[in-house]
């Protein structure tokens, strides 16, 4: 069997919390900013838990499963 290969690109996204949730960050912060509101980018600026049905995709990027 070959070696089971960890994505780079989720390597680079994704982290694991200390429960065992994946961590994320939030798209829509990087440039256009202007007509985005403070409170809108505020938000943005903080982590977001990827969504359950989604959990089990991106183990397997990460080769936890």
């Amino acid at each position: 069997m070959p070696k089971m290969k960890t994505n780079p690109g989720a390597k680079k996204r994704f982290a694991l919390t200390g429960t065992g949730k994946i961590k994320r960050k939030h798209a829509y912060k990087s440039h256009i900013l202007t007509k985005k509101a403070k409170k809108r980018k505020r938000n943005l600026t903080y982590f977001g838990l990827v969504h359950k049905s989604d959990e089990n995709n991106i183990k397997h990027l990460l080769c936890l499963k």
